[in-house]
Order: structure tokens, then sequence, then C-alpha cells
């Protein structure tokens, strides 16, 4: 039974990695898109306005994917804590995450309508 936890808790270790690195790498493709939006934008042949409303979407976007990444890292710490309890045997690194880090993430944003 103990190779069990211990397996799944390895498997765990992985996905939570897994899911934080893919919830960064969608911010850092909005951040690039964003970035492609602004530059063509600067045409001196496309009116100032145009794209406005998408860049509002795509910043709305940006907000709710830094959401989940902090929701993934609540996750995170909770896993961490089962981990301590249910896998106290293992001998890899644990994850020690500050209280004042996971007090100073939102735990939820009200949608502002646009």
């Amino acid at each position: 039974m103990e190779d069990r936890i211990f397996a799944d808790a390895h498997n765990l270790k992985k996905l939570i990695r897994e899911a934080e690195a893919l919830a960064d790498e969608s911010i850092i493709a909005m951040a690039r898109l964003k970035q492609a939006m602004l530059a063509a934008r600067q045409n001196p042949l496309v009116e100032i306005h145009t794209g406005q409303r998408a860049l509002v979407r795509l910043t709305e976007a940006e907000s709710q994917a830094l959401a989940m990444s902090s929701n993934l890292l609540r996750v995170h710490d909770e896993l961490s804590k089962v981990a301590r309890i249910h896998a106290a045997g293992d001998t890899g690194m644990p994850t020690t995450i500050p209280d004042a880090e996971l007090a100073a993430i939102p735990a939820g944003r009200e949608r502002v309508p646009a």
C-alpha cells in the first residue's frame, strides 16, 4: 500500500507542476499576442482605436489566467499539506509556500462587465 501512496504522490507532483507550467505558458502567449496587437496598431495606416475592444478582452483573459495560476498555487499548497501527512517517508524536497504569499493573492474576483 505504501508503494501506491508514493506512486500517487509522484504522479500528483508531476501533474501539478505541469499544470502550473501550462498556466505560465498561456500567460506568456497572451503577453506576446498583446505586444503584437499593439505593434500592429502603431501602423500609420491603422486608426488608433482599432482593436481596442480586442485589447480589453485580452486583458480580461490575462486577468483570468493569472487568477487560475493563483488558484493552482493554492492547490499546490493543499497537496503539499496532504503529502506531509500521507507521504511523510518521501525523501523528496517538500514544497513550502509562505503563508504571506498565499494571503497576498486574491482568492477570487468579481467579473467586471465590459
